[in-house]
């Protein structure tokens, strides 16, 4: 049995779909329609000849103006959101979100990596991308979080679905990255009594989201790194057990936006953050692994490619993963420029084969690689990635 593969999401932009975005109120909407297809046609069909099984738009639908971009997969819900006002704000240094429990969010710039290593990413020649990001508008709540993003998502949808059939393909051969009610959350709050209540309401949103994308016969994937990333972002550092709880919040809301939605058609992204920093502060999988299966998903998608998670493939050898699951794991990386080997791609695909089973292995990357590594690169990471997989 071949091994699948597939990867996280967001692909590079080309120069063309960049202009685009930026000037898509001169272009006029229907210049923009055919500009935007024309793109998602393209992407489909390279991840196609490239021999991916599960392939989607390059999140395409969620703009990007700059060829580095660390947020395009969070930002694009600020428009599919009504509730919210908008902010100029830095980009890293915006407002946390009212607290909840004994967990508070600081500042992206207090994150304890940050701190550490403030030289690193106070230096925009230091080659962590976080440095000097432009600024951007960022929301605040203001009243009831409902969801307006019902044609911005049909548009996502149709054209992924017409880009698969052009290139022979079947709706079940695609995905659609949806945010998080979690992630979602990490905005300003000037409305709701506290976090939990803020969280429950994005559930409740991005519930239309989902079931839209399952509707259609695609997969959607859920992107949540605030489940391992806001560990980070808590300075001084919690226990472990006052972060299992916060993060408990937020299973509870993704399966409360995941009701009504076949599992079958869910696979849900873990993180650490995708800058390229030291990371010396991440949570061990370990600790957070068995609130990550908590989530009713079918595939589980998370980091095991990069220096800093490498080793934790042995988690998996001691978890009894439920036998309707598979693993999703990242065997090339985002955060480095060097183009894995094939036969370390495979090395690395063995190690999950031989602790869940061949037929439970989707190999993918562990973070989406478009906005982080130079787009040929990140063209040269899904060839080996394929390759691979091949070769196991």
């Amino acid at each position: 049995m071949p091994v699948r593969t597939t990867h996280v999401g967001s692909l590079p932009r080309t120069p063309v779909l960049l202009d685009a975005n930026a000037h898509r109120a001169e272009m006029g909407e229907e210049a923009f329609g055919r500009a935007l297809q024309q793109s998602v046609d393209d992407v489909v069909r390279r991840q196609h000849e490239i021999g991916l099984s599960i392939i989607n738009d390059g999140e395409y639908g969620h703009a990007m103006t700059e060829s580095v971009d660390y947020g395009a997969w969070w930002f694009y819900s600020f428009s599919r959101f009504g509730g919210l006002e908008l902010t100029t704000d830095e980009r890293f240094d915006m407002a946390p979100p009212a607290p909840g429990g004994k967990v508070k969010l600081a500042p992206f710039s207090q994150r304890r990596d940050w701190v550490r290593f403030a030289d690193a990413y106070g230096d925009p020649a230091s080659g962590i991308h976080t440095a000097n990001q432009k600024e951007t508008a960022f929301p605040t709540i203001t009243g009831p979080l409902t969801y307006i993003g019902q044609d911005a998502v049909a548009a996502d949808i149709d054209g992924l679905l017409s880009a698969l059939k052009a290139n022979g393909l079947e709706a079940s051969d695609g995905f659609l990255a949806a945010l998080s009610p979690g992630s979602a959350a990490r905005i300003s709050n000037a409305y709701y009594a506290n976090d939990t209540e803020v969280v429950g309401a994005c559930a409740d949103a991005l519930h239309e989201e989902y079931k839209a994308i399952t509707d259609a016969g695609l997969t959607v994937q859920i992107d949540d790194p605030s489940i391992a990333e806001s560990w980070d972002q808590i300075n001084p550092a919690p226990s472990v057990e006052d972060y299992r709880d916060y993060i408990q919040i937020r299973i509870d809301a993704l399966n409360q936006a995941l009701e009504g939605i076949p599992e079958e058609q869910v696979r849900f992204h873990v993180c650490w953050g995708s800058w390229h920093g030291p990371h010396t502060t991440d949570i061990p999988l370990a600790d957070i692994v068995d609130k990550v299966l908590q989530v009713h998903a079918h595939g589980y998608s998370f980091e095991a490619a990069n220096a800093r998670h490498e080793h934790e493939w042995t988690v998996w050898k001691d978890i009894a993963l439920p036998d309707d699951k598979v693993l999703i794991p990242g065997v090339v990386g985002h955060s480095t420029n060097v183009v894995e080997h094939p036969e370390l791609v495979a090395q690395r695909i063995r190690h999950f084969i031989d602790a869940v089973g061949a037929e439970r292995v989707i190999a993918s990357t562990d973070c989406g690689l478009g906005g982080r590594v130079y787009p040929s690169i990140a063209w040269a990471k899904l060839e080996a990635l394929a390759a691979g997989a091949a070769l196991v």
